[in-house]
């Protein structure tokens, strides 16, 4: 098969399926993380583009919820079919955008892929209830409706499977979508996704993309009238200012917060030490620990630790470095310097507080070579905040109540994971942990699109995936029905 002429993606906004120029005086200079190279110049989107693509979404959702299931599904296809036939125009787009690995690009790739084909048979799934009415004569229903206009915030670390993971289902169930992606990922989380859509036919202003400057068009976008719904992905910093003004403004919406992580993989003293040690890598150092549900800390039983860490630190030295672009290339550049100095910053408390290195190097470029520290205290802020970076602390545990606990202290509860030779300890141990996922002799990195994802405590609201998102994407009517004359007692 012929590969497609690649999209000429001239970096302007997608708005009632037009491109158009932004209307900020503010523009945005797109880089190649690794390289340096400019991918895209454009002006951003002002609050005046803001509106009209909310107008544009709010004239065109009444058609499209009314628009047979049949239909929409059809769209869907054709969007996998597309997205198929232009696999390597969109992995190598996160290449060089996103700075992701080639393992990243093609591992997120076909997440997006298995996503959109999965819920291509979503606008059939949408089910309604006939109740029991408490009145004689009368008859009782409830109608699952699309909300409306969603608004769709996404961010840098993943950003077409992030963006997808909302807009998809969002259209599947008649809803119309506006999207601002992350400035450091606009084409992946954004303008790519609008042409991808426009060549599968969906119809104007199902989806309208705006690239915009978050201090500039961002509370506008959450407190605008129009939308009723807000998913937000991204710091939980950010994800708290979302749902301040979401909730507490004149115009109340819903709202979907998936935000931050500090997953621990707890490894119990029965566990295989070797299968952890290799997990706890891939978990840690997948997309340079750019994911929000990466493996952020070990917490290691005190009988294996030993064991453990030497078997950390072996295969932490022998993953290749560099260019994201080669097929073995392990660790790749962070997004951008900003993310770079942050973690530079916290290497530098961790060697001031004197923690055994057991793993590391100096950056070139954007590019952090892995960092393991061992016996890291959970008071110490490696062990405490969300990094996002190649930085792995290593947490000993004295025993299996004492592992629990480390694991459940801290704001966060997104994902987690323990290992074990034993599948009743697990799941009992697991239960206990306060988070969204827990994943048994596994990564904690997993999101399926059949499984509920989302966090607990400050690691966010709601739930994506399956029939879990399409209570998010919908809303409940209740409607009543009766043929004779209601008996009203005056």
């Amino acid at each position: 098969m012929t590969a497609p002429t690649p999209y000429a993606i001239a970096g302007r906004q997608y708005i009632a399926g037009a491109w158009v120029d932004g209307r900020s005086s503010r523009t945005l200079d797109d880089r190649d993380p690794f390289t340096g190279h400019q991918l895209l110049s454009m002006s951003l989107g002002s609050r005046e583009d803001l509106d009209q693509a909310y107008q544009s979404a709010q004239r065109a959702q009444p058609s499209w919820a009314t628009t047979s299931p049949q239909q929409k599904a059809e769209g869907l296809n054709r969007l996998a079919q597309i997205f198929a036939q232009r696999a390597e125009e969109i992995i190598g787009w996160l290449i060089r955008e996103s700075g992701s690995t080639r393992i990243k690009a093609t591992l997120e790739y076909q997440s997006s892929l298995r996503l959109i084909q999965a819920y291509a048979d979503m606008p059939f799934e949408v089910e309604g209830r006939i109740l029991t009415s408490y009145k004689p004569g009368q008859q009782s229903f409830v109608f699952r409706e699309p909300l409306g206009v969603v608004g769709v915030i996404s961010p840098w670390n993943f950003p077409l499977y992030l963006s997808l993971r909302s807009v998809i289902p969002a259209i599947a169930l008649g809803n119309t979508v506006v999207l601002k992606p992350a400035s450091d990922t606009a084409v992946t989380g954004g303008l790519l996704i609008a042409h991808l859509l426009e060549e599968a036919d969906i119809p104007t202003g199902v989806i309208n993309v705006i690239v915009g400057a978050g201090s500039e068009i961002g509370d506008a976008f959450v407190a605008h009238p129009v939308p009723s719904f807000i998913s937000f992905t991204g710091s939980t910093e950010v994800g708290r200012s979302v749902g301040r003004l979401a909730s507490g403004g004149k115009h109340l919406k819903r709202v979907a917060l998936e935000l931050g992580g500090n997953s621990p993989l707890v490894v119990l003293d029965d566990a295989d030490v070797e299968a952890a040690a290799h997990a706890a890598v891939v978990g840690r150092f997948l997309h340079q620990g750019q994911i929000c549900m990466s493996v952020n800390r070990i917490v290691v039983d005190r009988k294996v630790y030993r064991d453990f860490a030497a078997l950390v630190a072996e295969r932490v030295q022998a993953l290749q470095v560099g260019d994201p672009n080669q097929a073995d290339t392990v660790i790749g550049p962070v997004i951008n310097q900003a993310q770079l100095d942050g973690l530079l910053s916290k290497i530098a408390d961790a060697r001031a507080a004197g923690l055994a290195q057991l793993a590391g190097g100096a950056p070139r470029g954007l590019v952090l070579p892995p960092h393991v520290f061992g016996e890291v205290p959970n008071t110490q802020e490696l062990a405490q905040e969300e990094t996002f970076g190649p930085l792995l602390p290593l947490i000993v545990a004295d025993n299996e109540e004492h592992a629990l606990s480390l694991a459940n202290a801290g704001e966060y509860g997104l994902s987690s994971a323990v290992f074990t030779h034993d599948m009743a300890r697990g799941l009992a141990f697991s239960r206990r942990i306060v988070a969204g996922m827990t994943h048994i002799n596994d990564i904690t990195v997993d999101d399926q699109p059949n499984a509920p994802f989302g966090g607990e405590k400050n690691s966010g609201l709601g739930r994506f995936n399956g029939h879990y998102a399409l209570d998010e994407f919908t809303r409940a009517h209740w409607v009543t029905w009766r043929g004779d004359r209601a008996p009203y007692p005056f």
